[in-house]
C-alpha cells in the first residue's frame, strides 16, 4: 500500500505539501495541488479518511444546499461547486430545500452532525439557522442570493440590471404591455427581477401596473396558472418577462393551450438559457447566468474560509447576458 512519503518522492514535494494539497489548504499552488493529486492516483494512494478526520475534526465533505436541482441553473452551479471540490480531495454532498426554512434547517443540522468541512447554501427567503453554522466555526458561502441576517461570503448576479436590459429589450421591439412572472415575495432575486421590469418601464416612460405581474413559486406550475390568469385579461400582455427556465416551460404549456404563438403573438424572454432554449420554435430568448462560474467561485470561497475563518466576508457580483432570439422580435 503507497504511503504518504511515497507520493511525496513522486510529486517532487515534501510529506507536508502533500498533507496541505490532499487536505484543501488554498496556501497550496493549484498546479502543485494537480500534480500530488496525479502522483497520488497514480500510486492508488488513500488518505487515511478516520485518523485525518480525528486531526482536523472535520470530514473532507462539502454540503451543497439548493433551492431545486431540477432547475438547469442550480444544477450547472452543483457542477461547478463540485469540479472545484473534487481537484482538492473533498467530496460534495446535494441537498434540496425546495425554498422549505425547515428543510434548510435540517440539512444544516445534518451538516453540523456529520461534522461536514463547510457548507454552500442558495439561502430561502426565511432562514434562521446559519447562526449554527457560524456559532460552530463551520465555513459557509451563500450563493444567489445574499443571507438576510448574517455576514457571509457571498456569490451573485446582478439580477436587477439583467432584468432592466431584458425589459429594455422589448420595449425596443415595439412590446406595448409587457407582464412579468416572478418568484415569491421575500425572496431576495424575485424581488430584484421585479424591481429591474419596473426601472426599465419607468426609463421608457411607461407605467407599471399590478394587472401585468405575478408572483408564484420557482415552478411550471405555478408558471402556467399565473400565466393563464394574464392571458385571460380583457386586455392581456403582449410580451412576458419569465424569472427562470422551469417557469417559462409552464408559460409555454399555456400559451399553447390558448393558441398565442410565441415570437408572434406574444414575445417572451426567460431567465437562465436552458439546453432545449434554442430548440423550441421560435428559439427562446434568454438572460444567461453564469451558474457555473458562481459555482467555482462559491467553492474557492469556501476552501479558503476553510483554510482561514477570520477572513473579512466578501461579495463578487457576476455580470448576466441577454441572449436575442426569435421569441423577443417582432
Amino acid at each position: 500500500m503507497a504511503r504518504i512519503s511515497d507520493v511525496a518522492a513522486r510529486a517532487g514535494v515534501s510529506t507536508a505539501t502533500v498533507s496541505r494539497a490532499l487536505n484543501g489548504k488554498s496556501t497550496v499552488d493549484r498546479e502543485l495541488v494537480a500534480r500530488v493529486q496525479k502522483a497520488a492516483d497514480e500510486l492508488g494512494y488513500q488518505p487515511n479518511g478516520p485518523a485525518r478526520n480525528l486531526r482536523r475534526q472535520e470530514a473532507a465533505v462539502v454540503a451543497l444546499i439548493i433551492s431545486d436541482v431540477e432547475n438547469p441553473f442550480f444544477t450547472a452551479i452543483a457542477r461547478g461547486v463540485e469540479d472545484v471540490a473534487h481537484e482538492v480531495g473533498y467530496s460534495v454532498v446535494l441537498c434540496n430545500s425546495d425554498e422549505s426554512a425547515e428543510k434548510e434547517n435540517r440539512y444544516i443540522d445534518i451538516a453540523i452532525q456529520e461534522r461536514v468541512a463547510g457548507v454552500i447554501l442558495s439561502p430561502t427567503a426565511t432562514t434562521s439557522s446559519v447562526g449554527k453554522l457560524a456559532d460552530r466555526g463551520t465555513a459557509f458561502v451563500a450563493v444567489d442570493r445574499p443571507l438576510p441576517s448574517q455576514e457571509s461570503d457571498v456569490v451573485l448576479v446582478d439580477t436587477r440590471l439583467a432584468a432592466r436590459q431584458a425589459t429594455a429589450h422589448l420595449v425596443a421591439q415595439g412590446y406595448e404591455r409587457i407582464g412579468c412572472i416572478t418568484g415569491p415575495v421575500g425572496v431576495r432575486t424575485a424581488d430584484d427581477w421585479l424591481a429591474g421590469y419596473r426601472d426599465a418601464l419607468k426609463s421608457a416612460k411607461r407605467r407599471s401596473t399590478t394587472k401585468l405581474v405575478r408572483r408564484t413559486e420557482y415552478k411550471a406550475t405555478g408558471a402556467y396558472r399565473a400565466a393563464v390568469e394574464l392571458l385571460g385579461q380583457v386586455e392581456p400582455p403582449d410580451a412576458l418577462l419569465i424569472a427562470n427556465s422551469a417557469m417559462a416551460v409552464g408559460v409555454l404549456r399555456a400559451l399553447q393551450e390558448h393558441g398565442i404563438r410565441p415570437g408572434r403573438d406574444v414575445g417572451l424572454v426567460a431567465f437562465d438559457d436552458a439546453p432545449w432554449a434554442e430548440l423550441v420554435d421560435p428559439p427562446l430568448s434568454v438572460v444567461a447566468q453564469p451558474a457555473y462560474e458562481i459555482g467555482t467561485v462559491a467553492a474557492r470561497l469556501l476552501l479558503a474560509r476553510i483554510t482561514d475563518n477570520t477572513r473579512p466576508p466578501s461579495t463578487t457580483t457576476l455580470g448576466a447576458r441577454l441572449i436575442e432570439r426569435g421569441s423577443s422580435r417582432r
